[in-house]
C-alpha cells in the first residue's frame, strides 16, 4: 500500500530529471530518451549563413504578433508540462484514495448484511406475500402503513417451543400463548393454523385493522410472524385474562365487585364507540363476547380478536359469511344476514347481562335443549320485585338498587329483537358513566355516610 501511495511521486521525480537530461536514480540501466521539442530548443544554433537582421527588421519582429506568440509558446511549454504532471499526479492519488474508501464501505456493508441475514430472510418471505405487499414498510411499528415483523425463532424461544403450560386460551383456529421475548417483555402470542382459507383471511383482516388502531380500550398490536402454514399475532399481555375466565372460571367472579363490573362495561362501551364512531370507515367487531374482553393488571378492559371484524359493514355486507358465537349473535343477523353496528350493541347487551347475573350466555337444560340468557332473564329484568333475586350472588345486595334498575334497563334495550329499538353505543356509554366511581373512570362520587353527632364512639378509639 505504501508503494502505491509513493508511485505518483516517483513518476514526477523521473519526469523532472528526464527534462534536465539527467539519469533517473530510480531507473538504473534504463535509457533516457530526451524530448525532441526540448532538445531542439536547448541545442546550440548553427552559424548563420545570412546577413544579420537589420534594426528595422528587428523592430518589426518585436511588434509582429506571429513572431511574439511563437516565441512565448516555446518558452511556456516546459511549465505547461510540469503543470500537467502535477494534475496527473493529484488525479492518480485521488483515485487511489477513492478506491480505498470504496473498499472500506464494501467491508462495512458486507459485515452488516451478515449480521442481519436471518431477519432479512424473514422480511423477504413476508414481503413476497400478497397481503404484506399492501404496506409501505414491514419493519417499524407506529408509522402509518407499517407492520412489525418478529422473527419466528424468537417466538419459539419465548414460548418454550409453544409448551402446553404456556397456553392462555384457545380459539377456533389455534391457541394463545404466554411468551417472554426479553427479560422484562411479556407478551401474548396467538398462533393460527392457516391451512384453510378462512383462517388466512382472519389473520390478514386482524393485522390490517389492528395495526391502524390505537385506543386505551382496544388491545395493543405488537407485531406478527409467519412460519409455513402457521401465522402469529403478538399482543400486549393482559395479566387478568379474559372477562369470561373471571366470571365463569374457578373464582366465579369473586374478584369483580359491582363498581369493577360497571367499570369493565364502561371500558367495553368506550372501545365499541371508538370502532363505530371514530374509525373511518366505521368498524363492526362482529364477535363481541366475554372471552374477547381482556383485563390488564388493573382490570382495565380491552377489546380483542378482530378476525371477524368488518369495516363499513353496513354498506358492503352482501358477501359477508355468517359468523359469530351462539348466544351473542343478533337475531336479524342470524336470520336475515343483516349486519349493522346495532349487531354489536346486541352482543354488548348480552355481556352486560352476564355481568349482572353471573350466568353464561347459553345454558343447557337437557342434552338436546338450550336456553339463552336473554330468553330466561327478560321477563324478570323488568320486574323490580324479582330483579334483586336473580343478581349474581357474588354481588348481591352490594349496589344501590336505583343503579341496578338502571343497568337492567340499559341491558333490556340493547337486546331488543328489533334493531331500530336498540340504542347507539354512544347512548349506552352516556348511561353508564354516572354509575362508575370517579376513581375508576366514571363520574359517580361515592360518599361515606356521616354518623350522627350523638352516635356512640366504637371502643378502642
Amino acid at each position: 500500500m505504501k508503494l502505491l501511495l509513493h508511485l505518483p511521486v516517483l513518476k514526477f521525480v523521473a519526469f523532472v530529471l528526464v527534462h534536465q537530461n539527467k539519469p533517473c536514480p530510480f531507473c538504473v540501466g534504463a535509457t533516457v530518451v530526451p524530448d525532441p521539442l526540448v532538445s531542439s530548443i536547448s541545442a546550440p544554433l548553427p552559424s548563420p549563413s545570412f546577413s544579420p537582421i537589420s534594426p528595422i527588421a528587428s523592430s518589426m519582429a518585436s511588434f509582429s504578433p506571429g513572431i511574439q506568440q511563437g516565441s512565448e509558446r516555446h518558452q511556456m511549454d516546459p511549465h505547461m508540462k510540469i503543470l500537467i504532471a502535477l494534475i496527473v499526479t493529484c488525479a492518480t492519488l485521488g483515485a487511489v484514495l477513492l478506491s480505498l474508501l470504496c473498499l472500506w464501505f464494501y467491508h462495512k456493508k458486507y459485515k452488516f448484511h451478515r449480521k442481519n441475514a436471518r431477519s432479512s430472510d424473514v422480511e423477504k418471505e413476508l414481503a413476497s406475500s400478497p397481503f404484506f405487499g399492501k404496506f409501505d414498510s414491514i419493519k417499524m411499528v407506529g408509522k402509518k402503513g407499517s407492520v412489525t415483523v418478529i422473527e419466528y425463532k424468537l417466538l419459539e424461544k419465548g414460548t418454550s417451543n409453544f409448551r402446553e403450560s404456556n397456553i392462555l386460551g384457545e380459539g377456533g383456529f389455534g391457541c394463545v400463548y404466554r411468551a417472554c421475548l426479553d427479560e422484562n417483555l411479556l407478551v401474548a402470542v396467538k398462533k393460527l393454523d392457516c391451512a384453510s382459507q378462512d383462517a388466512e383471511k382472519e389473520f390478514e383482516n386482524e393485522v390490517e385493522l389492528l395495526h391502524k388502531i390505537q385506543h386505551p380500550n382496544i388491545i395493543s398490536f405488537l407485531g406478527c410472524s409467519i412460519d409455513g402454514d402457521a401465522r402469529f399475532i403478538v399482543y400486549e399481555l393482559m395479566h387478568n385474562g379474559s372477562l369470561e375466565t373471571q366470571l365463569h372460571g374457578p373464582s366465579h367472579g369473586s374478584a369483580l365487585t359491582w363498581p369493577m363490573r360497571m367499570k369493565i362495561a364502561l371500558d367495553a362501551a368506550r372501545g365499541l364507540e371508538y370502532l363505530h364512531e371514530y374509525c373511518n370507515p366505521p368498524v363492526i367487531h362482529r364477535d363481541l363476547k366475554t372471552s374477547n374482553i381482556l383485563l390488564d393488571a388493573n382490570f382495565n378492559a380491552k377489546l380483542s380478536d378482530f378476525g371477524l371484524a368488518v369495516a363499513d359493514g353496513a354498506k358492503n355486507n352482501n358477501n359477508i359469511k355468517l359468523s359469530g358465537t351462539l348466544g351473542y349473535v343478533a337475531p336479524e343477523y342470524l336470520l336475515d344476514g343483516k349486519l349493522t353496528d346495532k349487531s354489536d350493541v346486541y352482543a354488548f347487551g348480552v355481556v352486560l347481562l352476564e355481568l349482572l347475573l353471573g350466568r353464561r350466555p347459553v345454558e343447557k337444560l337437557a342434552p338436546t335443549q338450550c336456553q339463552s340468557i336473554v330468553t330466561w332473564a327478560m321477563p324478570q329484568l323488568t320486574d323490580r320485585s324479582k330483579l334483586p333475586h336473580i343478581v349474581d350472588p357474588m354481588i348481591k345486595d352490594t349496589m344501590d338498587l336505583k343503579h341496578l334498575y338502571q343497568v337492567a334497563a340499559v341491558a333490556v334495550l340493547c337486546v331488543q329483537p328489533e334493531p331500530s329499538y336498540r340504542p347507539l353505543i354512544t347512548d349506552v356509554l352516556h348511561s353508564l358513566v354516572p354509575l362508575v366511581p370517579v376513581e375508576l373512570g366514571g363520574t359517580l362520587r361515592v360518599t361515606q355516610p356521616v354518623p350522627p353527632a350523638d352516635a356512640p364512639v366504637p371502643s378502642g378509639q
